[in-house]
């Protein structure tokens, strides 16, 4: 949600705040802007609605010279998405820019117009330049401002602010909200995520919470709220910029849906030793965490991270015998959760900065549980906070629809069953090699049902019209009937439901008929029979029905009209094979009704605010 760039450098700020914020449109937003201090001393501000090729345009036609300058996507929270809501907001000499929500805006802005504050927005973050340069009026230093206005802040938010009068530096504050300092040679550069600066550094700093950051052209100093020099260890990120291009495809959510065998292997590798029948998470430090003392476990997620947990659920509980529940992060403080000893939280996030996951882990750590963080992205928030974190080592994901996350996302949590499994004994070496031995040729099934795409796109064409779909499945693939309907309302602005097929005739039932397509998830295993009985339900009431099945399945083949079939595969395995057609169905369903499929409407990739 948002995005923050930000330049102190040699080199002409536009030039380098536009190509980064580019990398930052995954995130989601509905209008951008930049503020640069001009060669003649001024800061000049150029905002526009919509997409950021409408500001881009705006500066190739008149350009603003300058080496200092900020930018910013917003997703709107407060007031609509418009050219006067756009950030930055500049305030006299002041300019800001900021990601979160200040939850006293009202009484801010009451106070604010009292004393006389020509507010010209109706965002939370015209309020900050306004208190800063109030500040500055009644004659405080410039960092002393910043420092004052903040302290009158309550809520979460990502800071860059600057001022025409002080051109040698950047100044960004960060509280729960993610902000990065980007080193480099003569040139200083800020960022809310890694991608967008990638390009010119791999060298950063995470900025953590309360940190007070100075840019300058020669360094970065970073400061406590009440002035203290506070020492940051730079980090060298391992990404390669190439990875968040393209390569060829028409979007990246194609590109990642057929970068999963390999994100699969990276999420194994050097985890699981066959032989041995073990597995291992490296420094991860996964260790303090006394699997035989272990009581309950709680999965906490939001979203697609959310039906992984599940998935996540039923895998813990198979292998290891421990009780285990599954929590909305959204819901998890409000529900004032009882955590006994012997508790252990695992909250599961693509980006490691999903504010509600985080405020569940706090509260979960509060609270007396170990915790685990399952994620992808070395050194986020969620990652620092939790006790272990054992990431999923997908790569960089730009599609706001998850794909790859979700699986490495559940492969991870099928090892961390086995690893609770062997160590408290519930799981013999045999029965662990044996599971082992199966995850490590899951990639290659994948790749099987990759090359049935064809097949998959004439499928889209051939749901062209239908009003509604149905999505079924029941034990582990439940979660995967929920997973596909979310991808498809998600890109494809579709209506789309995902139930456990034995909830079909307490309600959706009575949805079905010859505008409905039902899509029933029927491979091979435990629940076939009753899937079988789902589908002859939804048929008999003139439903379409298609059928994702195991392959050669002839029983399915002479009740569904339309069949994508997967190879055989033990059930424990099925989510990570019937998830890839449904995300390439939901795919190929939105390129066809021409959405916008990495950046579909009122959605971000990282929801950082509650």
């Amino acid at each position: 949600m948002c995005g923050i760039v930000g330049y102190i450098g040699e080199q002409q700020a536009s030039d380098i705040l536009i190509p980064s914020l580019k990398k930052l449109e995954y995130r989601g937003y509905d209008s951008a802007g930049v503020a640069i201090l001009g060669d003649d001393g001024f800061l000049h501000l150029r905002r526009r609605a919509g997409k950021l090729i409408n500001l881009d345009t705006s500066l190739h036609e008149e350009p603003i010279k300058g080496i200092l300058g900020i930018g910013h996507t917003r997703w709107a929270t407060h007031g609509p998405p418009s050219e006067r809501n756009a950030h930055p907001h500049q305030v006299g000499g002041i300019a800001v820019v900021h990601n979160g929500i200040i939850e006293n805006h009202a009484e801010l802005r009451n106070e604010l117009k009292a004393l006389g504050a020509d507010i010209q927005s109706d965002t939370d973050t015209e309020l900050v330049a306004h208190l800063i340069d109030r500040e500055i009026r009644q004659g405080a230093a410039f960092h002393e401002a910043i420092r004052k206005a903040v302290a009158r802040i309550e809520g979460v938010y990502a800071l860059a602010v600057t001022s025409k009068d002080h051109a040698d530096e950047l100044v960004a504050i960060r509280k729960s909200s993610p902000l990065i300092v980007g080193l480099g040679d003569g040139e200083n550069f800020l960022a809310s995520d890694v991608p967008a600066i990638i390009k010119y550094t791999n060298k950063v700093i995470y900025l953590e919470d309360g940190d007070f950051a100075v840019l300058r052209r020669e360094g970065v100093t970073i400061y406590d709220m009440k002035g203290d020099e506070q020492k940051r260890m730079p980090k060298t990120i391992q990404w390669n910029p190439v990875a968040a291009e393209k390569e060829g495809h028409k979007h990246f959510m194609h590109k990642e849906i057929f970068e999963q065998p390999r994100s699969l292997i990276s999420a194994v590798e050097g985890r699981i030793n066959v032989e041995e029948a073990n597995v291992q998470f490296p420094d991860s430090g996964l260790e303090m965490i006394d699997a035989r003392e272990v009581q309950r476990v709680m999965l906490i997620a939001c979203g697609t991270a959310w039906h992984a947990a599940s998935i996540g659920r039923l895998y813990i509980e198979a292998l290891s015998g421990i009780p285990c529940e599954v929590d909305l992060a959204s819901e998890f403080r409000y529900r004032d959760p009882i955590v006994p000893p012997g508790s252990v939280c695992i909250v599961v996030s693509q980006s490691g900065e999903t504010a509600d996951t985080l405020a569940a882990l706090r509260e979960a750590k509060r609270l007396g549980a170990k915790s685990i963080a399952v994620c992808n992205v070395p050194e986020s928030s969620i990652a620092r906070t939790a006790d272990a974190v054992c990431y999923t080592n997908a790569g960089p994901e730009i599609g706001v629809a998850s794909t790859k996350a979700f699986v490495t996302q559940v492969a991870v949590l099928f090892l961390l069953g086995v690893w609770f499994g062997r160590r408290n004994g519930r799981l013999t070496a045999d029965e662990a090699r044996e599971h082992l031995e199966e995850i490590t040729r899951m990639p290659f099934r994948i790749q099987e049902v990759l090359a049935v795409e064809d097949h998959i796109r004439e499928i889209a064409r051939w749901s062209k019209g239908t009003r509604g779909f149905l999505f079924i499945g029941r034990h582990l693939n439940h979660m995967i009937a929920m997973e596909g309907a979310l991808k498809l309302k998600e890109i494809s602005y579709l209506h789309a439901e995902g139930y456990a097929a034995g909830e079909m005739k307490h309600g959706p039932i009575a949805l079905i008929d010859e505008e409905m397509m039902v899509i029933a998830i029927a491979p091979r295993m435990p629940t076939y029979d009753k899937m079988l009985s789902n589908i002859e339900e939804a048929k008999a009431r003139g439903g379409k029905v298609l059928a994702i099945c195991t392959r050669g399945d002839t029983t399915v083949a002479t009740r569904a009209d339309q069949l994508i079939e997967i190879p055989p595969c033990p059930p424990m395995m099925v989510p990570l094979l019937t998830v890839i057609p449904l995300q390439l169905l939901a795919y190929h369903i939105a390129d066809l009704q021409g959405t916008d499929v990495d950046q579909p409407r009122n959605l971000a990739k990282s929801v950082t605010v509650e």
